[in-house]
């Protein structure tokens, strides 16, 4: 993606958070990013267009960076740690994005719907499979049921982000970590 193309999408994102998917027009989007609103059609195809590929590239980004973290892990609990602090980096840097998924998915062109499903199903197994190398025994839906429940927790910075961002990184992690790793007598 070209720096001008992420420019638009940052621009984009920031504006769809504020003022939602429909809120915006192609003139707002232009304006913001110091172009005409056509001119933007050189980029993008559409606004749903720049809304997928919004949401479709950090869908991609966050089971990428995921696997990348697992791989380089020495073990299943270092693991669920780096994604701990890998979804806590993805929330703090994205809240744009974590509103406009939460409020615009309806919006979302079915194709890059079904894109962005696929690609969080696999995000979440990443984590499935950590917590069940940790807690032996623990049932598929039970670890998915975790994991769903700690996306709460940490896509919640957009509207609980009242700390500095070191101290709220600190008490996520804490937190997140106190409800997936409790010990084997908790779970």
């Amino acid at each position: 993606m070209s720096s001008r193309r992420e420019q638009i999408l940052s621009t984009a994102a920031g504006l769809f958070a504020e003022r939602g998917f429909h809120g915006v027009s192609v003139a707002d989007l232009g304006a913001a990013c110091g172009i005409s609103g056509p001119a933007l059609y050189r980029h993008f195809p559409s606004k749903d267009a720049m809304l997928a590929e919004m949401l479709v590239s950090i869908s991609e980004e966050l089971l990428e960076v995921g696997r990348e973290r697992v791989k380089e892990a020495d073990d299943p609990r270092e693991a669920l740690h780096a994604l701990v602090n890998w979804h806590i980096d993805f929330a703090l840097t994205n809240k744009a994005l974590i509103i406009v998924q939460d409020r615009d998915w309806a919006s979302l062109p079915e194709e890059a719907r079904e894109r962005v499903r696929d690609l969080q199903r696999r995000y979440v197994e990443l984590w499935v499979e950590q917590l069940r190398e940790i807690h032996r025994g623990l049932p598929a839906d039970r670890a998915r049921a975790m994991a769903h429940a700690v996306f709460g927790l940490l896509n919640s910075t957009p509207h609980s982000a009242l700390l500095s961002e070191d101290q709220m990184r600190s008490m996520l992690e804490e937190m997140a970590l106190a409800a997936l790793d409790p010990g084997p007598s908790r779970v």
